[in-house]
């Protein structure tokens, strides 16, 4: 069977002191290592920044052309990561039935995604997309005061989270060394964003956080089946679920991040196992590949 091509790609360019490409390297890591029953690497991967901004970018705007099978693109931009052309090839790229995982922040982080068609539609920010329901616009976060809805607070950046299966439990959440046969535990970040499944889509929530701070129960990933509009693809409510900090706060943040970190991803032996198997399902779920749930 081929490799499986992957793009993990950033909204900004370079950058040591923020959420550039270099600080999603654990990820890039679990990914280039795994291997099939056979010994072959699994998954091919790039791992890039975007080019300059305010330019359309040599690979995201013709993205339709590559070789890749998927794309998981971290919006950590503050609203200018993406050019008109750059959603245009993103979307050509799902047209053609490959797969995309879409991420951002809390507030209006990430929000240029918010053209990047049915999964642009799955996210809610504070100023672009907004949700419906009055009642989730709402800060949630109490402590970082500068940071504005949506702010989900799941625990502090280096502590888990409890992840609840909504509805039949999808494959992307399948993990054959649980209990229960699900994963249980995602990194915890203290302000996540807000996503939902799009109306007239075949797409459904899957997994739902509860606010630590005021019992608000709130979506975590949205799975887009294959459909005629496109191949599969994954609305994720923060890309803090993927980055290196909060599967171990000890590799460091940038310098802007200022709330107290915890350890429990490290302290609780089922917490970064679930982390990891959760990206590996998505890796072969979006490839359209079979779900090997073993670590």
């Amino acid at each position: 069977m081929d490799t499986i091509r992957i793009l993990l790609q950033t909204t900004i360019p370079p950058a040591a002191d923020d959420w550039s490409i270099a600080r999603f390297s654990r990820l890039a890591e679990l990914l280039r290592s795994h291997r099939d029953h056979n010994g072959r690497a699994v998954f091919d991967v790039v791992a890039r920044d975007r080019a300059q901004s305010g330019q359309p970018d040599p690979v995201l705007s013709r993205l339709d052309e590559s070789s890749f099978d998927e794309m998981w693109l971290f919006a950590v931009d503050a609203g200018d990561g993406l050019t008109p052309e750059d959603c245009a090839g993103i979307n050509r790229f799902r047209e053609s039935g490959r797969g995309l995982l879409v991420t951002r922040d809390h507030m209006d982080v990430g929000c240029s995604l918010c053209s990047l068609g049915a999964v642009g539609k799955a996210h809610h920010f504070h100023t672009h997309n907004v949700d419906p329901d009055p009642a989730r616009c709402q800060c949630d976060d109490p402590f970082s005061t500068h940071i504005l809805w949506p702010n989900f607070h799941s625990g502090a950046n280096g502590d888990y989270q409890e992840v609840s299966v909504v509805g039949a439990m999808h494959p992307l959440l399948g993990n054959a060394d649980s209990p229960t046969g699900a994963i249980r535990f995602f990194p915890a970040h203290p302000h996540e964003g807000a996503v939902t499944a799009p109306d007239n889509e075949s797409a459904r929530v899957i997994a739902r956080g509860t606010s630590k701070v005021t019992g608000t129960v709130f979506n975590l990933a949205v799975a887009f089946e294959p459909s005629a509009s496109g191949g599969p693809a994954v609305a994720q409510s923060t890309f803090h679920h993927f980055a290196d900090y909060n599967w171990d706060a000890s590799d460091g943040c940038p310098s802007f991040v200022d709330e107290p970190p915890g350890n429990s991803m490290q302290t609780e032996r089922q917490a970064l196992p679930d982390a990891h198997r959760y990206a590996l399902n998505v890796a072969l779920w979006l490839a359209g590949r079979p779900l090997d749930q073993r670590p």
